[in-house]
């Protein structure tokens, strides 16, 4: 064993299933170890392509060379033959840093370790392995700061080797699987996690594995395996495989990180902007007042509280401009609406609450008083019992609202246009997390939509009654007696206040026996329509006296509405002759009247259209309409037929067509018609008719005021501000 040869490798030495060609990517190529054996004379007898890396001389020069002539430098020559000695003779080893000398002249710090080594005949050799100081060092740094990394990441991070089993697991995976460590290593991912979907996330592994690209933040959402309860968890898992610096494959690396929390407020952040997106579409369908409370109180239950009660001040629906309440005195509340969510608490929480319609009283101390007294919401987060009598309009409510289990509450002041008009109460009860400042903020952007929507249902309710107070007083309340001729009429008037007031009907007798019957439409609407068709009726009661022809009578009527500021109207102005039976009819820009003959098809009477009263200039003309005994002559206004989707013509032939049938007394055909033929409630109708009387008929009487006055909307009027 005195040379080098000695200790190369003999071919039937290498394991069976391995080459001798040198594989790179290993942490000995990182290093870059090197080997040196010495004689016990010290000369050099082995040298390594790693030593003459690492020093820089060739075998050529290193063998047979005394080592320490070679490597040391003279400040250290004694003592590396002392400890050459001491090795050699007694055994053991050293190891430590030494400064060696490079071929070029310069010297650089070595990691070194030594020892003896013997072959069969005795003879003595050291061994020394030896790597760069600052080499060995980085990789000490680099494998120290992985491993930390790896330890103190708040990522949960693992391994898997070649075949997918886990060889590292990190404490933050630990913690978002809820498994500990030894239950991951050495095991495949669907032994370790079998409540995932292990056959994906395999699937997935492999994918990586065989392609080298890696699958970074796969989002996905469910609950912990290790127990498999609790909240979900949202997770964004990357995978990437881990490759030697030869690119050889080592395994696959996994990242998961928990982004629940994030997860969670993009959700709760999409739920508010849905129930903003929800109130804006659903609160205010319609301009009644109830309606729109009943609408807002529906749309945060349950999606922002379980109980929810919309409150208004009376003295804002008393006609008072302000509503606001000083502090320090107690608030007068009218209840318009409260929804509750579809559990016993809920319910037995909404029986604390002031039924709807129902006015309460509630003093300065009071939270909901405090909230419309400020116009700024009220919070509690965590309801106690001291909180329960400031919240509760009584003891029995107080009782009631702690069996519920309420625990957070608030109440948000309705504000439109710079006034309080109420408050919305919500209350939690089922939902076990408190009213948070989000909540306060979601509250008072839904509450502020909802009060503007309130504030145009009690206006518009004002002016609806208004209106409906002023058509009613300026249309006949009961019919007249009139020669040869039965009247009935109805009046029903327009569901918005914006639509009412410009349609009116008359029955009209005249000295001569004769009788004047006209209906007529203003064109627009409101208090200022309404005004003006109470002109125009007035001056055709007037001109009805001076016995004109219905032609003249027009004439007159639209000189009367050109002085009207431009105020535009149309009008059937009928006189019935009962010695002459007939009747001379005009129309000025009105739908036609129909005959209704007994035993003959229903038909418009044919009239020239003529122009609206307004207009100005334009001649009228009057027909003449023979009118039998039994006969009827039916005036009516477009709000009976009119609609938006379909033509007006065949609108009349519908009408035509319910009125053909069995003779009906006139009263009963209004009914008929007023059922049967308006699509919606957009627009005032006026309808009059007039039926020649028999010879055995009685005389008619006045109708009973029931049947007399006009019909009254199909929904209950609200109290008049």
């Amino acid at each position: 064993m005195g040379s080098a040869e000695t200790f190369r490798p003999e071919p039937g030495r290498i394991p069976a299933g391995r080459t001798d060609r040198h594989q790179p990517g290993s942490l000995l190529d990182v290093l870059s170890v090197a080997a040196v054996v010495l004689d016990q004379d010290g000369r050099i007898v082995l040298w390594s392509p790693q030593a003459e890396e690492l020093f820089g001389w060739s075998p050529a020069e290193a063998l047979g060379s005394f080592a320490a002539r070679l490597l040391v430098g003279e400040e250290d020559f004694e003592t590396v033959l002392a400890e050459f000695a001491r090795v050699v003779s007694e055994g053991g080893g050293w190891s430590g840093v030494f400064p060696a000398r490079h071929k070029n002249g310069s010297s650089r710090l070595i990691e070194l370790r030594t020892m003896r080594l013997e072959d069969e005949d005795g003879r003595l050799y050291a061994l020394g392995m030896s790597t760069d100081q600052a080499v060995l060092r980085d990789v000490e740094r680099d494998l120290a700061l992985s491993l930390r990394l790896v330890a103190q990441s708040p990522i949960g991070l693992a391994v898997l080797d070649t075949e997918l089993r886990y060889v590292l697991v990190n404490p933050a995976l630990e913690r978002i699987n809820d498994l500990p460590a030894e239950r991951h290593i050495g095991r495949h991912v669907r032994e370790a996690l079998p409540y995932a979907d292990t056959e994906q996330i395999e699937s997935a592994m492999r994918r990586v594995m065989e392609t080298g690209n890696p699958l970074l933040d796969e989002f996905s959402v469910g609950r912990p395996v290790g127990s498999g309860v609790g909240p979900d968890r949202a997770l964004l898992v990357s995978y990437y495989r881990l490759e030697d610096p030869g690119g050889r494959p080592l395994g696959l690396a996994t990242s998961v990180v928990d982004v629940t929390d994030r997860h969670r407020a993009a959700a709760e952040a999409r739920r508010r902007l849905s129930l903003v997106a929800d109130a804006s579409v659903l609160i205010g369908t319609t301009l009644d007042l109830d309606q729109t409370a009943r609408e807002l109180a529906e749309v945060v239950v349950p999606d922002l509280a379980d109980v929810a009660a919309v409150d208004v001040l009376d003295t804002v629906l008393g006609g008072t401009r302000s509503g606001s309440v000083p502090d320090g005195q107690a608030a007068v509340f009218r209840a318009l609406a409260v929804a509750a969510g579809d559990t016993a608490e809920a319910a037995e929480a909404v029986r604390a609450a002031d039924p709807p319609g129902q006015i309460a009283k509630y003093d300065a101390d009071r939270l909901v008083t405090q909230c419309v007294s400020t116009g700024r919401p009220v919070h509690i987060a965590h309801v106690t019992a001291a909180d329960l009598p400031r919240i509760a309009r009584d003891k029995d409510a107080v009782r009631l609202l702690a069996d519920a289990g309420l625990h957070s509450y608030m109440a948000v002041p309705l504000i439109a246009r710079g006034e309080v008009l109420g408050a919305l109460d919500l209350k939690r009860i089922g939902n076990p997390a408190p009213f948070g400042e989000d909540d306060v903020v979601l509250a008072g952007e839904l509450a502020a939509r909802a009060a503007v929507c309130i504030d145009n249902a009690r206006w518009y309710q004002r002016e609806r009654a208004t209106a409906l107070t002023l058509q009613r007083d300026l249309l006949p309340h009961r019919p007249p007696r009139l020669a040869g001729l039965d009247i009935a009429y109805r009046y029903q008037p327009a569901g918005l206040a914006t639509n009412v007031g410009g349609d009116w009907f008359d029955a009209i007798p005249q000295s001569d026996g004769k009788s004047a019957l006209v209906v007529g439409d203003v064109m627009g609407s409101g208090i200022n329509a309404a005004a003006a068709m109470g002109q125009l009726r007035t001056a055709a009661r007037t001109l009805t006296g001076l016995g004109l022809d219905p032609a003249q009578v027009l004439r007159h009527l639209d000189d009367t509405a050109s002085g009207l500021d431009q105020m535009i109207a149309t009008c059937v102005y009928a006189v019935y002759d009962p010695g002459q039976g007939r009747a001379h009819v005009a129309n000025a820009g009105h739908l036609p009247p129909v005959v209704l003959r007994p035993g003959r098809r229903p038909e418009l009477v044919e009239l020239p259209t003529g122009a609206p009263l307004g207009v100005g200039g334009i001649p009228f003309e009057s027909v003449t309409v023979e009118l039998a005994p039994g006969d009827q002559l039916i005036l009516y206004t477009d709000g009976l037929v009119e609609t938006r989707d379909e033509a007006i013509d065949s609108r009349l032939e519908t009408l035509l067509a319910l009125l053909d049938g069995p003779p009906r007394e006139p009263e009963a055909t209004c009914d008929l018609l007023l059922k049967d033929l308006p699509e919606g409630n957009d627009d005032d109708v006026a309808l009059l008719i007039a039926r020649v009387r028999t010879e055995r008929d009685p005389v008619s009487e006045p109708l009973p005021p029931s049947l007399a006055s006009p019909a009254a909307p199909a929904a209950p009027e609200s109290p008049a501000p």
